[in-house]
């Protein structure tokens, strides 16, 4: 076996395969993408001409998206259950799919637009972004289960997915104390042993984060 990541430790979804790769303790080469490693990411783009990541390298194969991954790690390097069968196994597929689509990627827009210069911002898109976030909040308080995980008592993809989108998303439009299901459930994902690692290997570059790099978590 030879399993070889492209990631960044700061980016959100390279963060939700970092969690099951650690979860597992399963061994791979972590391949830096940053300004100091140009050849690895000209690699990662020779192999997704895309050029977004994580990307997994698996005797050969390209794999990407973080959630293909995920299936991929199951499939071929199983040792947790990321995926359960049945009625549970839907539920954690269809709360992969919401915290990638309306957190985690409405997160980003915020922080996008940010980076633009003063004449390309777009306070339209960024309003619905954070109504978007507002919702998806709402959504969760109502339908989180009780279990301490998304989807009952087994970590889940649906837990390496929320962690990082809730962990950014705090930072972009709090959850706050209105919302005290979801907050516990974030703050019950951040002392998860793996979470936390994945969190304290991205603060060095805190400094990225162009809303701010918050003291806090």
């Amino acid at each position: 076996m030879s399993l070889t990541l492209y990631a960044h430790p700061f980016s959100s979804y390279c963060h939700k395969v970092l969690i099951a790769l650690w979860a597992d303790a399963t061994p791979f080469d972590y391949r830096m993408l940053d300004d100091d490693h140009p050849d690895q990411m000209a690699e990662l783009k020779r192999r997704w001409p895309f050029g977004q990541f994580p990307l997994l390298v698996d005797d050969g194969e390209t794999l990407v998206e973080s959630t293909p991954i995920i299936e991929h790690l199951q499939a071929r390097h199983r040792v947790n259950t990321w995926i359960p069968d049945g009625e549970t196994g839907r539920r954690v597929r269809f709360l992969d799919r919401f915290f990638d689509q309306y957190v985690m990627n409405s997160m980003t827009v915020p922080v996008f637009d940010a980076l633009r210069s003063e004449g390309t911002r777009d306070p339209t898109g960024v309003a619905k972004a954070r109504a978007t976030l507002q919702l998806a909040y709402d959504w969760l308080e109502a339908n989180l289960g009780d279990g301490p995980w998304a989807a009952g008592d087994d970590f889940t993809l649906a837990d390496c997915a929320a962690a990082p989108s809730l962990f950014y998303a705090d930072w972009v439009e709090a959850i706050g104390a209105e919302r005290p299901r979801l907050a516990a459930y974030r703050a019950r994902l951040l002392a998860h042993p793996v979470v936390a690692r994945a969190v304290d290997e991205a603060r060095p570059y805190r400094s990225f984060f162009p809303l701010g790099a918050p003291d806090r978590d």
